[in-house]
């Protein structure tokens, strides 16, 4: 193994194994920490699934921590660390924590924090993360419902979850290519910067990022960042899997609990297009009049060439409501529970293909149907795959969406993709 990734949640790893895979890099991705002794197959990648994006920090930081072990122990020369293109946490943490621990664990002076993510209209200049045209404060991230992004101006965000300095390598100096970039990472180091956010508005920036990088042995920020890294250990980009997906036979699924804006665009498209969807209240399924077995019953009665749509996504105000009735935490503990539950029930009934939008809820799908690793399949939009599951007797297709990731009519290509 030459790179090992932690990812803070499943959609994101899933992401990352496929930037890699693309850059020619032999990948595997494993969900939740390898076991001691763990086989990983010669891979030049590996990617570790955690669930922490919104856990505790301590919590957070001791998962990390432990994937790290096991990749260090599987022979990982360079360790990344993944999280969500619009940086998503708390004042509380979790970046900041989790880069700290990883900094003293690892006994290195300096990492870089770099979220831009330019295919997918998250760039980074000054230090401000924009999505598309507007800053991440203005975005419909300043409504997500667990980690709420209110403010753009991503080194004083990070500083207040660190006691760590935080400094700015800014675009004037990216736009001079990787030589100047190592040498703005030595100056930085020298003023007693330990982390440094690092602008990038396109990909030829993460690629001259990737390539001054090359050195450090932790990187931290969003997928875009790894478009540099294969070529650090000698691999060349591939070509992009080509043509539908010859995925494990049976019924095809859409389970989606991302609330963004983006997801719920998705579920539009898919309404107008004559895809029969069953939306879930919250209420009801934590007043127990709605249940993991009642929503896959209906789920099997649609017709069999039909491809079943089951949404919690809701717009700001309902779930701000549903959170002042149950908590935020058990609100989303409520449909996390009952969506795993569905996709348990359902791929013993036949379905073998699972659409999944929302980071969490894909963590908990996955969880579910206890799925230990993945192989990386064709692109659907930029940032997601189809996935084969590894290492279960009965093999699944995933295909694993952050809430914010995907054209408006995403589930109807991944659906369309499928053999």
């Amino acid at each position: 193994m030459l790179l090992g990734a932690i990812a803070d949640d499943l959609t994101g790893a899933t992401d990352l194994a496929l930037m890699l895979s693309r850059g020619g890099m032999r990948t595997l991705q494993t969900i939740g920490t390898p076991p001691p002794g763990f086989n990983f197959g010669g891979a030049d990648a590996v990617v570790v699934a955690l669930k922490s994006r919104t856990v505790a920090a301590d919590l957070a930081v001791a998962d990390t921590l432990k994937a790290a072990a096991a990749l260090q122990a599987g022979g990982a020369k360079q360790l990344f660390f993944k999280y969500c293109s619009t940086f998503d946490s708390t004042p509380a943490g979790n970046i900041g924590p989790v880069i700290e621990a990883l900094l003293n664990t690892l006994d290195v002076p300096f990492a870089i924090a770099c979220p831009s993510f330019p295919a997918n209209g998250r760039s980074l200049y000054k230090g401000h993360l924009f999505v598309g045209d507007s800053l991440l404060s203005e975005s419909p991230m300043r409504d997500h419902p667990l980690t709420p992004m209110t403010d753009a101006n991503i080194v004083r965000v990070l500083q207040r979850q660190t006691d760590l300095k935080v400094g700015l390598i800014g675009h004037e100096t990216v736009s001079r290519g990787a030589s100047a970039v190592e040498a703005g990472f030595a100056g930085a180091t020298r003023d007693g910067v330990r982390i440094a956010v690092v602008d990038a508005i396109d990909d030829t920036d993460l690629r001259t990022i990737g390539r001054a990088a090359r050195s450090l042995q932790l990187i931290t920020g969003g997928s875009g960042i790894a478009l540099g890294l294969p070529e650090n250990f000698g691999f060349q980009p591939k070509s992009p899997m080509q043509g539908r997906y010859a995925a494990p036979h049976g019924r095809t699924v859409v389970i989606a609990g991302s609330c963004s804006a983006a997801t719920r665009r998705q579920i539009a498209v898919a309404r107008e297009a004559g895809i029969p969807l069953k939306k879930l209240d919250v209420l009801a399924m934590a007043q127990g009049k709605l249940d993991a077995n009642q929503i896959a019953s209906w789920a099997c009665d649609q017709h069999p060439d039909a491809t079943p749509l089951i949404y919690s996504s809701a717009e700001p105000a309902d779930v701000r409501a549903a959170q002042d009735e149950l908590g935020r935490e058990r609100a989303g503990t409520i449909v996390e529970e009952v969506l795993a539950a569905t996709a348990s029930r359902l791929e013993t009934r036949g379905f073998s293909r699972f659409i999944v939008a929302g980071g969490e809820t894909s963590g908990a799908v996955a969880a579910a149907l206890q799925i230990p690793a993945v192989e990386i399949g064709p692109e659907i939009d930029p940032g997601v795959p189809w996935t084969r599951s590894l290492g279960r007797d009965r093999p699944v297709a995933l295909a694993l969406k952050s809430g914010n990731f995907g054209a408006d009519d995403f589930f109807l290509k991944a659906r369309d993709l499928l053999l």
